[in-house]
């Protein structure tokens, strides 16, 4: 993996991960084209380091919005805190359990399988992402049908039922590459009856919570590798690996700046169902690569 490919990897993760058309997607799909293998421990290290780039991207530009909403004063921050950790909770326990029951079922009778193993399967990604374009498309025909009977949805942060269901879809995305995790759970949000700002803003803070434990998780797994490795006769750069995954987060950052912008710019516009008949057209070309033999 050469430093332009970091740089290309990031680009696209930058400009992806904020858009709800599935970064993680888009990511192996351009990691298959450069003849790189997404589910190495170093490429998947790679990807959350890109998580953390955007992440960062994050927290700078939506500081002014979550200032004003979460942190305006000590109640607001209470019961922004509390949704948080229930949205949490139920992304953590949904999310761990559905990993688990896949790679009990998926590598059955293996010594050893991760769900990483099946990051780079084209024949997966291709349905969660229909599905992904199919939930988005679906939240977006009725903010335009709410639009044109002139219906307010009111209020500067989600209810309790509204973090619960974006949490809960946010924990069945986590195994799934293809499932966009903005896309399902903005889309969640709207509809369980949020207003598109508040769904992005809640989803957008529940992402920076969830960034740190993947890049330990995927740290961890690298660190294994290693030693795996190591006991094997060969070795893996970790210092390599580390250096190229700052690299990319910084890459990733500036490009996620750009995507958060045209975002929230299309949300502004009402044209949220667009980005799922994208979905739904990247799934066809994902397939038709897939059987192209990718």
């Amino acid at each position: 993996m050469s430093i332009l490919h970091v740089i290309i990897l990031a680009i696209v993760q930058g400009l992806a991960e904020l858009l709800p058309v599935s970064s993680s997607a888009h990511v192996v799909v351009a990691e298959k084209l450069l003849g790189l293998d997404p589910t190495t421990p170093q490429m998947t290290l790679l990807l959350v380091m890109l998580h953390t780039g955007t992440m960062f991207a994050v927290i700078v530009y939506f500081w002014k919005q979550w200032k004003k909403t979460y942190f305006s004063s000590g109640d607001a921050f209470k019961r922004f805190l509390i949704r948080l950790i229930w949205a949490s909770l139920l992304t953590a326990v949904i999310g761990e359990v559905i990993v688990k029951a896949i790679e009990k079922t998926a590598f059955k009778g293996a010594s050893k399988g991760e769900i990483e193993l099946l990051f780079g399967r084209l024949d997966l990604i291709a349905p969660a992402l229909a599905a992904a374009g199919l939930l988005i498309l679906l939240a977006g025909l009725m903010e335009k049908r709410r639009m044109g009977a002139h219906e307010q949805v009111y209020g500067d942060s989600v209810t309790m039922r509204q973090a619960g269901w974006i949490g809960a879809i946010q924990g069945l995305c986590l195994p799934f590459r293809g499932f966009s995790r903005s896309g399902a759970t903005i889309s969640t949000g709207m509809l369980a009856g949020a207003s598109k700002e508040r769904a992005e803003r809640f989803s957008f803070a529940l992402a920076v919570v969830l960034t740190p434990p993947a890049v330990g998780r995927e740290v961890m797994r690298l660190v294994k590798a290693s030693h795996a490795a190591q006991a094997a006769g060969t070795t893996i750069d970790l210092h390599g690996s580390m250096v190229m995954g700052l690299l990319g987060a910084v890459f990733a950052f500036l490009a996620g700046l750009v995507a958060l912008r045209w975002l929230s710019s299309w949300l502004e516009e009402g044209r949220w169902y667009l980005f799922g008949i994208y979905c739904l057209v990247a799934s066809v070309v994902v397939f038709g690569l897939y059987h192209a033999g990718y």
